[in-house]
């Protein structure tokens, strides 16, 4: 059974940094990827950054582009996503997602697993 677990979000004032990591279990296949999106209230679900697992190519959406980083550890089964520069318009619940048909990263509906989110508020 595939298991996405995301922790680290928080309240953080504008211009600090937040870790969030996004624990895999049950992810048995050679090729996937993890890929980030986020949710604010009234808002559509919009992708974030996204890494392959086997390569650890990355893509960044152009919003967060430079702020924020995507990396895994194979070891600890964990992608993280490193946010720098944080302004109100990042706040939102973040989601990890599995994706492991292939397809648009970009895509919400290409992923097949999703975590429950972690808060992010970033105050003025």
């Amino acid at each position: 059974q595939v298991q996405l677990v995301e922790s680290g979000g928080g309240l953080v004032q504008a211009g600090g940094s937040l870790r969030l990591s996004c624990a895999a279990s049950g992810l048995t296949f050679s090729n996937y990827g993890i890929g980030w999106f986020r949710q604010a209230p009234g808002k559509e679900r919009e992708f974030v950054a996204f890494i392959t697992w086997s390569e650890g190519k990355t893509f960044y959406a152009d919003y967060v582009q430079g702020r924020f980083s995507v990396s895994r550890d194979a070891a600890k089964n964990t992608v993280y996503l490193q946010m720098n520069a944080l302004n109100v318009d990042d706040t939102a619940v973040y989601h990890c997602a599995a994706q492991i048909r292939g397809g648009s990263v970009w895509t919400p509906e290409v992923y097949d697993y999703w975590g429950q989110g972690t808060q992010v508020t970033v105050s003025s």
